[in-house]
């Protein structure tokens, strides 16, 4: 069994995992403190929610135009370089009085740009790694984003209480240029991994061939569609309760990052193919236990066993893996991190029409119901693809086909 002290002695692994951890770390912060800012200026839980994952809307486009870049770019200069202009897009969005739409116009080129960074980085992750650590080391990556959120979280609530959301979105501009200096200095030079040149029409041919597997269609719309709904769910808890929000949303990085050390340390391999279902089923499974209106510690506990469901997506990644050529493996992880993204803008989007208009515990129920029921199509769609086909019935009592037949069935 692999293990986490080995990837740290790969090389570049680790100034690679600390890049991302800043990013995250960024995201979180300047996330949390720009949708306080929106909810403060417009009371609106539909933009609030949009603030904090409406730049996913904009990685739609983005993987529909610039995703072929992924593979031709060299990782390190398109790694620093994306990182250094969400730094100067985050320390926009902290100028006073800065107009709502001002404010989306800034997330929305900043999705664009993150529909390409996905690509980069997951790319450059399963060129460092040989294949059979791939699994652990997006485990150990999805770690990072579990700590990084529970900590950021936390760090942007304390932040926003002791300097203001404008500092705390600064904070987040600040992380971003730390991370594009650990790329810089600590990533080696590698050439791109694919020839050829980057553009539109190359990027509609490779997710064609990407999309042209039936196969592949269901490891993408498993890892793109149950999983954005439950973050649509989550979109909702600064309206369903601002005041603690923060903690649901730590709560939420705390199941994450359990699901991820259980999967990618101690899962065998002969269960994975068996549970990315039923675990993938886990994330909406507690979200129904909202329409009760819990208490407190009964919606922490539903939000921390919910997000331990996240870890499926592992298994839904390295199933991925094994049916993807590795010159495309750039394009195809941004692939699904741009959809993955896209999905949970929209679900954001659609969770905080239905909180307008019913309630924000209503949209996350009828949300996680929703998710549900793609599970569990997807798990049966699954599951007859792996059936053998029936065997022609034979002939009944007394006959014999004639020889043409037999050659026909034969054939």
């Amino acid at each position: 069994m692999p293990r986490y002290r080995a990837l740290f002695r790969t090389p570049e692994f680790t100034p690679l995992f600390l890049t991302g951890s800043a990013h995250n770390a960024a995201q979180t912060i300047a996330g949390l403190g720009l949708a306080t800012l929106v909810f403060r200026a417009t009371g609106s839980p539909l933009l609030s929610a949009l603030a904090l994952f409406g730049p996913s809307l904009a990685q739609l486009i983005g993987a529909t135009t610039l995703l072929s870049a992924a593979d031709r770019l060299p990782p390190r200069a398109a790694i620093a370089g994306l990182a250094l202009f969400f730094a100067l897009g985050t320390a926009v969005l902290a100028i006073p009085a800065l107009p709502t739409w001002a404010v989306f116009v800034v997330l929305l080129a900043e999705g664009l740009a993150a529909s390409l960074g996905g690509g980069v980085r997951y790319g450059l992750l399963n060129e460092i790694l040989p294949r059979g650590e791939y699994l652990l080391g997006r485990s150990v990556t999805n770690m990072a984003v579990g700590v990084c959120q529970i900590g950021g979280f936390a760090a942007g609530g304390v932040l926003i209480a002791l300097l203001s959301p404008h500092g705390t979105v600064l904070v987040g501009a600040g992380l971003y240029l730390a991370a594009a200096l650990l790329a810089r200095l600590g990533l080696g030079k590698r050439p791109p991994r694919a020839g050829g040149r980057a553009s539109v029409a190359e990027t509609w041919r490779t997710n064609r061939r990407l999309w042209s597997s039936p196969a592949r269609r269901r490891c993408y719309l498993a890892l793109w569609v149950p999983n954005g709904l439950i973050v649509g769910c989550e979109s909702l808890f600064v309206p369903y309760a601002p005041e603690r929000a923060g903690l649901l949303f730590a709560c939420a990085a705390l199941g994450m990052l359990a699901g991820d050390v259980a999967v990618g340390r101690f899962l065998p391999a002969r269960l994975r193919g068996r549970l990315r279902f039923p675990l993938q089923a886990l994330l909406a499974a507690p979200f129904p236990v909202f329409a009760l209106d819990p208490a407190p510690p009964l919606a922490l506990l539903a939000v921390t066993v919910s997000a331990v469901g996240y870890g499926a997506s592992l298994l839904h990644q390295e199933r991925l893996m094994e049916l993807v050529p590795a010159e495309l493996s750039g394009h195809a992880l941004g692939l699904h991190t741009s959809g993955m993204l896209a999905l949970q803008g929209v679900s954001a989007a659609l969770a905080g029409t239905l909180a307008q208009y019913t309630s924000p515990r209503t949209g996350m129920v009828l949300l996680a119901l929703a998710s549900l029921t793609v599970t569990l199509a997807l798990a049966r769609a699954d599951r007859k693809a792996d059936e053998p086909p029936r065997p022609t019935e034979a002939p009944s009592s007394g006959t014999r086909p004639s020889p043409r037949t037999a050659r026909r069935r034969t054939a």
